[in-house]
């Protein structure tokens, strides 16, 4: 497709037409002038473009914005936007829309805005006025409480126009910082994301990645091998594998983009559309007092054999439906949303699984920020625990587990949502203060009899109680009978329930029941924090 030349149009004809002035189009060349330029703009970078993101298996920046909203409820905004650059012969090459489609949709019928950059436009870079369109529907999104979808595929800062698409990008950030905890913001990696673009889908709530297409780095590959002589690929570099298991950029990965597209459709489902509503009620099929009897077997009798957690939300949830956040990033915690008795909640439950549940840099890291969304967003939080400490070693002391496991406590200490909490097993040590605990404000805490709620576990405990003891020649068996000992007067969850740290020690059949019951009673509970501009989370 040619380029779009500024005042090119279909040819006067009013000369002939002595009863108009000169240059005046009638109505009807009025109306098949905008139907042109409508046409055009649609277009894009033009058919062997468009062909080309097909080939290299990717959708059009249209056509992924008719996947996620509501057939026939886009209404595109500022269309016919061109750039204002005149330098490297960009004066001649003008397209419609300038490489970005923005507007305002439906998905399952509320509405969100969107903006999709489109590569086949100079490769999708960002220029000023680029910049400005997709700042405007930031602003209306933010003025109007609607939630925004960002779907990038950019070849980054357009250089052509120096300066201007730095700033364009730095205006995009403040609106990201600005629109942070008022209404969800969501990011889709369809394509390249490089250097300083990727920052503004950092700040936002949610990043989808697409497996084999999407790409996320600060500096490529050929800068890192001239720098530091480092040679790796884009995709071992910053593919959806690496954010989404390794650094943990990434929320979400798909392995198409239709796939995509409807993971984030699900996840809207879960969310409000602003920090002023509560998340949508979806009335239930399940029946709110449903028991289920496969929870009382669920715990090992042996305190170190592990279970899998996922197979207790998913049965004490809404029909089994639990939407995981962060799947493949610190999988000894689990993040994600669900709905009970209706109404959306926030999970977070360790994963015995994987590092018997302990609390690491990554998985600390992972929860605050999960939490921090629900507070932000009215989500109540319902956290199953399984705990027994964070995790040892030079490697997480040297690398920060002190201040990163503070951002998780901090994060529940901040936290002024509802909050129940539900102990499986172990709460051990500080673990146990962090996860939700009666002390830092949650409302509802119960127990399940398999609990073991103490300093440390049983062995630990006693090589330093009876340490002079054990170090004669009985120890050993002095060991084993101490060990039962302790087990028997701590490790169990009655001592904290006489002193009303647990609300109640429940049968595990009937948590789902008795986790709608508190949910209804807490669900419009009042908290506030101390009046101040904003807390020093220890970043």
């Amino acid at each position: 497709m040619a380029a779009f030349r500024m005042g090119k149009t279909k040819k006067n004809t009013s000369r002939l037409r002595p009863d108009l002035p000169e240059g005046v189009l009638s109505q009807r060349e009025a109306l098949e002038r905008l139907d042109r330029m409508t046409e055009q703009a649609q277009e894009g970078g033009g058919a062997a473009r468009i062909e080309k993101q097909h080939k290299s298996g990717k959708l059009t920046a249209r056509e992924r914005i008719a996947l996620l909203c509501d057939e026939g409820s886009f209404e595109e905004i500022d269309a016919f936007v061109t750039h204002n650059a005149h330098e490297f012969g960009l004066a001649d090459k003008k397209f419609l829309g300038d490489g970005v489609v923005t507007g305002v949709g439906r998905v399952y019928g509320r509405p969100v805005y969107v903006f999709a950059q489109d590569f086949t436009v100079f490769g999708g870079s960002l220029g000023e006025r680029y910049g400005a369109k997709i700042v405007k529907i930031m602003e209306q999104a933010l003025k109007n409480g609607c939630p925004i979808i960002g779907f990038n595929d950019s070849g980054g800062a357009r250089i052509q126009e120096g300066v201007a698409s730095l700033g364009a990008y730095a205006d995009i950030f403040l609106r990201n910082t600005l629109a942070s905890g008022v209404i969800p913001q969501i990011s889709a990696i369809m394509g390249p994301c490089a250097g300083g673009a990727v920052y503004s889908p950092a700040i936002t709530d949610f990043v989808f990645m697409v497996e084999g297409t999407s790409h996320m780095f600060v500096t490529g590959p050929n800068v890192i091998k001239a720098v530091t002589h480092e040679e790796i690929d884009m995709e071992g570099l910053g593919g959806a594998g690496v954010h989404g298991e390794t650094s943990g950029v990434s929320h979400f990965t798909s392995e198409s983009e239709p796939d995509c597209i409807v993971s984030i459709k699900k996840l809207l489902s879960f969310l409000p559309q602003n920090n002023l509503e509560p998340p949508p009620f979806v009335e239930p099929d399940d029946d709110p007092e449903r028991e289920d009897d496969r929870l009382d077997r669920i715990v090992p009798d042996h305190p170190e054999k592990p279970y899998n957690m996922l197979d207790v939300i998913e049965t004490i949830v809404d029909d089994g439906d639990f939407f995981e956040v962060h799947k493949n990033y610190a999988q000894n915690l689990i993040v994600g949303f669900a709905r009970l008795g209706g109404h959306s909640v926030g999970i977070v439950a360790q994963q015995p699984m994987v590092l018997a549940g302990c609390l690491d840099i990554a998985s600390s890291l992972k929860g605050a920020r999960f939490v921090r969304f629900c507070d932000a967003f009215n989500i109540p939080l319902v956290t199953f625990e399984d705990v027994p400490g964070f995790l040892p070693g030079v490697n997480q002391e040297h690398n920060g587990i002190i201040k990163h496991g503070a951002k998780l406590l901090y994060a529940y200490c901040e936290a002024t949502v509802p909050k129940l909490c539900v102990i499986t097993r172990k709460a051990y040590g500080g673990a146990y203060c962090v996860m939700s605990s009666k002390h830092i404000r949650s409302d509802v805490n119960y127990a399940w009899p398999t609990a073991e709620i103490a300093v440390m576990g049983a062995q630990g405990a006693v090589n330093i109680l009876y340490a002079r003891e054990l170090a004669g020649a009985d120890g050993p068996e002095m060991q084993q009978k101490l060990i039962s000992d302790y087990r028997e007067r701590f490790s169990n969850p009655y001592d904290a329930a006489a002193r009303g740290y647990i609300d109640g020690v429940i049968r595990p059949r009937e948590t789902r029941k008795k986790l709608i019951h508190a949910l209804e009673v807490v669900r419009h509970k009042r908290d506030v924090n101390p009046p101040k501009k904003h807390g020093n989370i220890p970043l």
